[in-house]
C-alpha cells in the first residue's frame, strides 16, 4: 500500500460488533477509501452465543467464525495484530509487531476488559468468560473437577470440586448460573455421579438480580428459571466478595465473614477500561467517571472529529445506552454512514439506536425472548427464537445461512433423538419422562412452531445489517 493510499485509509481497531459491522457496511456501500480492520484474534467472538460453545450446543464455526471467512470477497484488509499505541496527533496506529498504519479516519471498537473491583485473588484465580480461550479453559476445568469428584473419598474435598460460585448477578452471571445448573448434572451423570451433590451459587453485591440492567423487567422470569433447573441455583445476595483463592471464596455479609469451599469461581461482575483507551490524550472533562471517552451524537471524539468510538469503549454524551450487541452493531452501521457522508463532503448525522427487546439464555433448551417489551416468549420456544435471532444476526449472509442450518439440523436430529444419561438422583424420574419419545415429538413441533414465529419476529427484532447479498449457491454452501 502506497503512502498516499495510507493517508486516506480508514483504520478500524477492534473486530467486535462495532468494528466488524462498520467494515462490512463500508464495503457493501462501495466506500472508496482503503478499509483496514485490526484485531489481535483470528476469530470473531459472537459473545451472546459463547454459552452454546461451552455446552457444545454450537460449534466453532457457528459461534467463532474466522475473520478471513467473514471478510472473504470484500475489500477490507484484515490485520491480525495487537494495537499498542495510538498517536492521535500524527494519525497513526502502532502495532505489537512493530508495524504502523496511518489513517485519515479512525474507528475505535476495542470494547472493555473484565473488571475485578480490586478483589484480592480474583484476577489470578477466578475464571472470566469473554473469549474462546476463556470458554475452553473453563470447560476443561469443570470436566476435570467432575472427574476428580468421582475418585475423591474425602467428602469436603468432593464438595469443593462439585461447587461452582458465579460472581455477579447481571445478565452474564444469571445466564452462566442457569446454564451450569443444567450442564454440570448432565456431565456428572455420565460419570456415574449423584447430581444432588452439585452446588451452583450465584453471588451478588446487590440485593436483587438484574438490577439496573436492560433485562431488569425479566427478574421474576429469571428467578423462576434459576429455581427450576436440574440443580436449583442458590442465591447469595447482598454480600461483598473479599478474596478468591484456588479452593475458596471468602465473602462478607454485613459484619459477618463466611466462605464457600469451591475450586471454581467464575467472575462476571464489572468491567475495566481498555488500556488503549486509557492512554489516549483526552481531557478529563471529556471522559466519564470510569475514564471512558465521551463522544458526540455522531459518535466522534469532540477533540478529534476524525476519530469515531462506540460500543463498550465509549459513552454517548447525554444518552445512556446499554452495553449490548444490538446497540454496538447499530452504532457500527451509523459510523459507516457518517464516514461515507464525510467522504462525500457532507456533514455526519446523529446515530440513532433502536432497542428491539432482550434475549436471555436461562438453561439448556430454555430461554426468554422479550420483543419490544410487548411480547414475552419463555421456555423452549423462547430459546429457539433467541438462538435463531442471534444466528441470523451473524455478519454475512453466507455464514449465517450455514450456521443457522447446521444448528437447526443438530437441534432436530441429534439433540432430541439420542439416548440421554440416567440421572442418579431424586430428579431422575421426572427428567427421564421429559426425554421420552413423546417429548421428542413435542420438541420437534416446538422447533417448527418457533421457526414459524421467527418468520415475523426475527425480522422485527433484528436491527440494521449490511443489506443481503444473493443466497449462496449449493456449491458455495458445501465449501
Amino acid at each position: 500500500m502506497t503512502d498516499s493510499l495510507k493517508s486516506k485509509s480508514t483504520v478500524i481497531v477492534g473486530g467486535g460488533f462495532v468494528g466488524l459491522f462498520t467494515a462490512l457496511h463500508l464495503n457493501h456501500r462501495h466506500y472508496q477509501n482503503p478499509i483496514i480492520l485490526i484485531d489481535s484474534q483470528e476469530r470473531f467472538v459472537f459473545k451472546p452465543l459463547l454459552y452454546e460453545y461451552l455446552t457444545v450446543e454450537m460449534e466453532d464455526e457457528q459461534v467463532l467464525p474466522r475473520y478471513q471467512e467473514l471478510l472473504k470477497g470484500s475489500k477490507v484488509t484484515f490485520i491480525q495484530d495487537k494495537a499498542t499505541n495510538i498517536d492521535l496527533q500524527q494519525h497513526r496506529v502502532e502495532l505489537a509487531s512493530g508495524l504502523h498504519y496511518d489513517y485519515q479516519y479512525l474507528v475505535l471498537g476495542v470494547g472493555s476488559l473484565q473488571g475485578y473491583f480490586g478483589t484480592e485473588g480474583a484476577k489470578q484465580y477466578a475464571f472470566p468468560f469473554r473469549t474462546r480461550e476463556d470458554a475452553v479453559s473453563l470447560g476443561q476445568h469443570l470436566q476435570s473437577c467432575l472427574q476428580q469428584a468421582t475418585l475423591v473419598k474425602n467428602p469436603t474435598q468432593r464438595q469443593a470440586l462439585l461447587t461452582v460460585a458465579v460472581v455477579g448477578a447481571g445478565p452474564s452471571g444469571v445466564e452462566m448460573a442457569a446454564t451450569l445448573a443444567d450442564l454440570l448434572p448432565s456431565w456428572y451423570a455420565k460419570l456415574g455421579g449423584n447430581i444432588d451433590d452439585i452446588r451452583i451459587v450465584l453471588v451478588n453485591h446487590g440485593e436483587e438480580i438484574l438490577k439496573g440492567d436492560i433485562n431488569a423487567h425479566l427478574q421474576e422470569t429469571a428467578l423462576k428459571a434459576l429455581q427450576s433447573r436440574t440443580v436449583p441455583v442458590e442465591l447469595l445476595l447482598g454480600v461483598k466478595v473479599n478474596t478468591v483463592s484456588t479452593d475458596c471464596l471468602e465473602y462478607q455479609s454485613k459484619d459477618q465473614k463466611a466462605q464457600i469451599l469451591t475450586q471454581t469461581t467464575i467472575w462476571t461482575a464489572g468491567t475495566a477500561t481498555n488500556p488503549l483507551i486509557n492512554n489516549l490524550p483526552i481531557p478529563a472533562e471529556h471522559r466519564d467517571k470510569h475514564g471512558l471517552p465521551l463522544v458526540t451524537s455522531t459518535l466522534q471524539l469532540p477533540d478529534f472529529p476524525d476519530v469515531f468510538a462506540a460500543g463498550d469503549c465509549a459513552i454517548v454524551q447525554d444518552k445512556s445506552l446499554p452495553p449490548v450487541a444490538q446497540v454496538a452493531y447499530q452504532q457500527g452501521a451509523g459510523i459507516a454512514d457518517n464516514l461515507i457522508a464525510l467522504s462525500q463532503g457532507k456533514e455526519p448525522a446523529p446515530v440513532k439506536v433502536n432497542l428491539r427487546g432482550t434475549l436471555m439464555k436461562l438453561g439448556l433448551g430454555n430461554g426468554v425472548a422479550n420483543l419490544f417489551n410487548k411480547l414475552q416468549i419463555n421456555g423452549k420456544t423462547g430459546d429457539l427464537i433467541r438462538n435463531a435471532t442471534y444466528l441470523e444476526m451473524l455478519p454475512t449472509p453466507v455464514h449465517n445461512f450455514k450456521a443457522t442450518t447446521e444448528w437447526l439440523t443438530d437441534e432436530i436430529f441429534h439433540r432430541y433423538h439420542q439416548p440421554q444419561p440416567q440421572l442418579k438422583s431424586r430428579t431422575s424420574i421426572a427428567r427421564n419422562q421429559r426425554r421420552s419419545d413423546n417429548a421428542f415429538t413435542i420438541k420437534v413441533a416446538g422447533i417448527f412452531l418457533g421457526l414459524s414465529l421467527l418468520t415475523g419476529l426475527v425480522w422485527a427484532f433484528r436491527t440494521t445489517q449490511p443489506p443481503r447479498q444473493p443466497q449462496p449457491t449449493q456449491e458455495q454452501f458445501n465449501k
